[in-house]
């Protein structure tokens, strides 16, 4: 295991963070348990994949962070009501996503008042998850995130961005977003696979360099996101 290096400053005020990251979403709700939320949704794609990953990201998070966040995944979806307890929601699959009306509404609530999506293109959800945010988010275009950007250096510097953990059609990872202000609110891992590369190494026999990559951006994605909430 790779263990963190020494905490710059920075790294030493996301750790401060730590307990306004237990602040919840919204005034009067319980403090949010600290996972990741895997969104199930609708339309007939896998939402389901990766089954393997989470529970490594998440233990990777405990190794190498000083956060703690739960052992197992959590799955929810967009109208369950204990969506406001989670701050970082990971979705993925390789096919369609339908979002309803009121899921529209609600999501964008939900990221709105400081929740975070990462969505990974597990090869094949492109252009759905293209066509559901640009309803929940029609003034706000997903846009490419800088390589200067939080997300690629709060733990780990990822001075390339986004890792390219499978071939697919061979395109450049890509890492868009969603801004909320100066937050980033959506996170859209494309051409990348991440989550492939936080399964079981066996799963589909890649290096431990990207593996690890894989992990390093994951844990970045999850300190980001509990770290950037607003605190009111």
């Amino acid at each position: 295991m790779i263990t963190l290096p020494r905490p710059t400053a920075r790294r030493a005020g996301i750790l401060l963070l730590c307990g306004l990251a237990a602040l919840p979403l919204t005034a009067g709700r319980r403090a949010p348990a600290l996972t990741v939320a895997r969104l199930q949704y609708d339309g007939g794609g896998d939402w389901y994949a990766n089954p393997s990953s989470l529970p490594n990201l998440l233990a990777a998070i405990r190794e190498r962070t000083s956060f703690k966040p739960d052992r197992a995944e959590v799955r929810v979806t967009i109208m369950d009501e204990r969506l406001w307890d989670f701050p970082f929601l990971h979705l993925t699959g390789h096919g369609n996503i339908k979002l309803t009306d009121d899921e529209v509404v609600r999501l964008r609530e939900y990221l709105l008042r400081g929740g975070f999506l990462h969505a990974d293109d597990n090869y094949g959800l492109d252009e759905s998850f293209r066509r559901e945010m640009a309803r929940v988010f029609p003034d706000r275009p997903l846009v490419d995130v800088p390589l200067s950007h939080p997300v690629y250096h709060a733990v780990y510097d990822m001075p390339q961005g986004l890792p390219k953990i499978h071939e697919h059609d061979g395109k450049p990872a890509r890492g868009y977003g969603v801004f909320v202000g100066d937050r980033l609110a959506v996170y859209y891992s494309f051409s990348s696979d991440l989550g492939n590369g936080w399964e079981d190494v066996e799963t589909y026999k890649d290096s431990a360099a990207l593996h690890e990559s894989a992990l390093r951006m994951g844990i970045n994605l999850f300190v980001y996101a509990v770290t950037s909430r607003p605190i009111s």
